[in-house]
């Protein structure tokens, strides 16, 4: 082997492994030097203080919409169902027919009922014929008394059996009229529970309609809470599109469900309130009664991201970060008091109230 060559072959990999070196420094100063330029040109996030404020002892529940008047309209007779003229979501009137039953034996027991109508007719005239006749002849001294008073006796049970065969015939119209369903009030069907063919039967639920005002929420208290609720001073019913709103009026059932221990309270919807809302829909019910301290931070502090619940605290001065991102346990929604911190912070500390930019990077509190 060349000497000569030797140095130049162990001279490269040194130069490599300097250059190497110089460049890792720089390249691990980089990030350094980007973090201190972007935390003086960070954005700044406004921040709000935690503290102890008197809010009302407050019931947060879960309720449904419901319309005040509604009905579930089952068939009376037992037959077929031929028709069902309806669907659901359908805009009905007063005595609209809704569905029809089989009504074939009903058609024939009103026909036999006016046949014998017609029958008892026919005999209560010839029964008062054959009376005036027989006063004729008593005037006249052709017949007895006893003879009379047979007479009027076979007119006036014909008079009564005429009062019977119409009543037979009125309750054969009624059975022929059980056939038919009728809408009972101006609405919309809410649901069908039965379709052309079906057997139906008395009792057995065809449709149900419903009329869209005025519509009223509905929540149950557990029995254990119900002193909460009676002494509540406010109500407030949070609705499908975010909206707080209080009911018109309230009203509590006189009595608890023996099974779930609860007590249904009924609150009817100002029409106003009700626009746009639906039967059916999931609402919150919020009883607010005495107040108590509690610690509150404004709703918008707080970032929920699935099972987390978390805010950024603003950090102390001389902090290498602006923010701390800091998880909390949250109680009840008392509104624009605030929404009450059960764990995470402490009163005094400032948490930022637009939690999207206090993640950023070189976010700072707004002085």
């Amino acid at each position: 082997m060349d000497r000569r060559t030797t140095p130049l072959m162990t001279q490269p990999p040194r130069r490599r492994w300097l250059g190497t070196a110089i460049t890792a420094l720089l390249i691990g100063a980089l990030p350094t030097l980007t973090w201190a330029q972007a935390d003086t040109g960070g954005p700044r996030v406004p921040v709000a203080e935690a503290a102890r404020r008197p809010v009302g002892q407050t019931l947060l529940l879960d309720g449904t919409i419901e319309a005040q008047q509604q009905a579930t309209l089952a068939a009376q007779a037992s037959g077929r169902i031929v028709q069902l003229l309806v669907k659901a979501g359908d805009r009905v009137r007063a005595g609209q027919v809704l569905a029809t039953i089989d009504d074939r034996e009903t058609s024939a027991g009103v026909q036999r009922a006016s046949g014998a109508v017609a029958q008892v007719e026919a005999e209560l005239r010839n029964a008062e014929a054959h009376a005036k006749r027989t006063r004729e002849l008593r005037a006249q001294g052709f017949v007895s008394q006893a003879a009379l008073d047979t007479a009027e006796a076979q007119a006036a049970a014909a008079r009564a059996a005429l009062q019977q065969a119409k009543a037979a015939q009125a309750q054969a119209a009624l059975a022929q009229g059980f056939t038919r369903l009728t809408a009972p009030f101006d609405g919309f069907v809410l649901a069908t529970h039965a379709e052309a063919g079906d057997l139906a039967a008395p009792g057995r639920p065809v449709l149900t309609v419903y009329a869209p005002q005025p519509l009223r929420a509905t929540v149950h208290v557990p029995a254990s809470q119900s002193a909460l609720a009676e002494r509540a001073q406010r109500i407030e019913v949070r609705l499908a599109d975010g909206r707080w709103v209080q009911p018109a009026s309230r009203s509590r059932l006189p009595a608890a469900d023996p099974v779930a221990q609860t007590v249904e309270w009924r609150l009817p919807l100002a029409s106003a309130d009700a626009q746009g809302v639906l039967p059916g829909q999931a609402v919150k019910v919020r009883f607010a009664a005495g107040n108590d301290d509690r610690l509150v931070v404004p709703a918008a502090a707080l970032l929920r991201r699935g099972e987390l619940t978390a805010v950024y605290v603003a950090a102390p001065a001389g902090a290498p970060t602006g923010f701390v991102l800091r998880a909390v346990r949250v109680g009840a929604d008392h509104g624009e008091a605030g929404v009450e911190i059960l764990s995470g912070l402490q009163p005094g500390e400032r948490v930022a109230l637009d939690p999207v930019r206090a993640g950023l990077r070189g976010a700072l509190p707004a002085q």
